[in-house]
């Protein structure tokens, strides 16, 4: 058992020598005209320029990125013969083709390009936007009608007095924060108005806790699989994530209680209400174990809640892990678990909004939004404004995305049942995406490269877990018009065809 949490736990291992984790660096490398070679050289040159591969870096063999691409042998040949002809590259026999020892490295970020964790090539593809090409790398819906509605009571009865105001609010605006301590008191978790701390969407929220707790080298918990945006944020405040597997009752008690004892983290991470991306629904059970080993090893807990859309009939969501906070109370123990509960509207009413808040301790919330006063004195008052209306019809808003989620969900197993019947995987209770397995173990991130040639845009299982434990998987969003998931499933079921004939 412990050889088997220590492999899947080691989410800092460096597997860049590996075909697969290039492809991370190759971003959307098919994009743009010419002969798939010249594409291929020209995507590699940018890595080099870009010193994402570094100077004497060895690059895969000819036969193994071929392989990992989906193309011909002859396509890496000649990809790796304009390097050479460039200089960025220089081949020797029995030692491969390595970066030049001295290529002129590009200064970070001088092409326009995004740079810095596993996830990026995702966000590039945010900013570059294929046309004709079905997108599975956001979870997102347009906005719902209220807020129109919502629009049109705030300039009609509010702007006058937020006109008024001085519009710097770090801790956010005085009646969101109200509006967002009745609510979850009226979950059952009682919170008081400076428990609440309004950010620039949940990413921020994570982004700002990133910087309080961590430093350089430090450890954070996180699920294995995971949201590989959380992973960038940990990585770029110079943490080391530590993966622990899930179960179906949400992270496993025993791989969280090892890798506490064992790394000593600053942190834990977990989304326990429909995890992304397995969809999993944390038990109640679990959700108490959670706080009480976090509050026996003095680690604070932050529970993303940002994914909490079900779409089931009949489910009932557990209280949020800081319900359980003092659960952990008591001989031997140092206190109550310190837990931070993050949030956001991106899901039920709309990203565009660009809304989210962390609940926390008072003065925890306190030393965050000094942070978020540096970083921007405060998100923006009129999307504050809105999110004020609209926060006391959350409810009403989930359960009408659950139902639209929940038919799209039906459209898309049927479709997968029978267009790729071989394509396994299981139907959780909510969430927004469906999280697949692919047959006989084939490497996703080849599948990818396959796929975008048929206009699909697939995000592979190796970067939400770089341990390697779930290459073979693939996200799904339930986001799309069910026309639109008809013809998803065409196109990655001729994608599917074209890599095994």
């Amino acid at each position: 058992m412990k050889g088997e949490v220590d492999r899947m736990t080691d989410l800092g291992t460096d597997r860049a020598a590996h075909p697969p984790e290039l492809l991370l660096l190759l971003d959307d490398w098919m994009a743009g005209p010419g002969p798939l070679y010249t594409k291929l050289a020209r995507a590699l040159h940018r890595a080099v320029r870009a010193g994402d591969l570094g100077a004497s870096a060895r690059l895969p063999s000819e036969r193994g990125l071929a392989k990992a691409l989906g193309v011909s042998r002859a396509t890496v040949v000649a990809a790796y013969d304009e390097l050479r002809a460039l200089g960025a590259v220089e081949s020797r026999r029995g030692s491969g083709t390595r970066v030049a020892p001295r290529p002129v490295p590009r200064p970070a970020g001088t092409d326009g390009r995004v740079s810095g964790g596993r996830a990026t090539a995702l966000l590039q593809r945010m900013v570059d936007r294929r046309e004709n090409t079905i997108s599975l790398a956001m979870a997102a819906e347009p906005a719902v009608a209220e807020v129109r509605e919502a629009l049109h009571d705030v300039l009609r009865t509010d702007l006058d007095g937020l006109m008024a105001d001085t519009g710097y609010h770090p801790g956010g605006l005085p009646g969101l924060r109200h509006a967002l301590a009745d609510h979850f008191s009226t979950a059952g978790l009682a919170t008081a108005p400076e428990q609440v701390l309004v950010t620039t969407g949940a990413t921020q929220a994570l982004g700002l806790v990133a910087q309080l707790y961590l430093r350089k080298g430090s450890g954070v918990v996180v699920e294995c699989p995971s949201w590989p945006g959380c992973l960038d944020v940990f990585r770029a405040a110079g943490a080391l994530p530590h993966g622990v597997p899930l179960d179906q009752d949400g992270i496993r008690v025993d791989g969280l209680a090892q890798a506490l004892a064992r790394h000593r983290p600053e942190l834990v991470y977990v989304t326990p209400t429909y995890h992304n991306p397995t969809g999993v629904l944390m038990s109640a059970g679990r959700r108490r174990r959670v706080a009480e080993l976090c509050a026996h090893h003095g680690v604070p807990v932050v529970e993303d809640l940002a994914y909490d859309i079900g779409i089931d009939e009949g489910v009932r969501e557990p209280a949020p892990i800081a319900a359980f906070a003092t659960a952990g109370a008591g001989a031997g123990v140092r206190g109550a678990a310190e837990v931070l509960t993050v949030g956001s509207l991106a899901k039920a009413v709309w990203g565009g909004l660009r809304i989210g808040w962390v609940r926390g301790p008072a003065e925890v919330v306190g030393r965050l939004a000094r942070l978020k006063a540096l970083a921007d004195l405060g998100s923006p008052v009129l999307d504050q404004a809105l999110a004020a209306r609209l926060l006391p019809r959350l409810d009403e808003l989930k359960a009408r995305r659950a139902l639209t989620l929940r038919h799209r969900l039906d459209h898309l197993e049927g479709l997968l049942t029978a267009r790729l019947p071989a394509w396994q995987w299981s139907r959780q209770p909510g969430g927004s995406a469906l999280w697949a397995r692919l047959p006989h173990d084939t490497d996703a991130q080849v599948y990818a490269q396959v796929a975008l040639r048929h206009g699909v845009e697939v995000v592979p299982g190796a970067v939400t877990d770089p341990s390697g434990a779930h290459d073979s998987h693939i996200r799904i969003p339930l986001t799309l018009p069910e026309e639109r998931l008809t013809e998803l499933v065409d196109r990655l079921a001729a994608a599917w065809v074209d890599l095994r004939p």
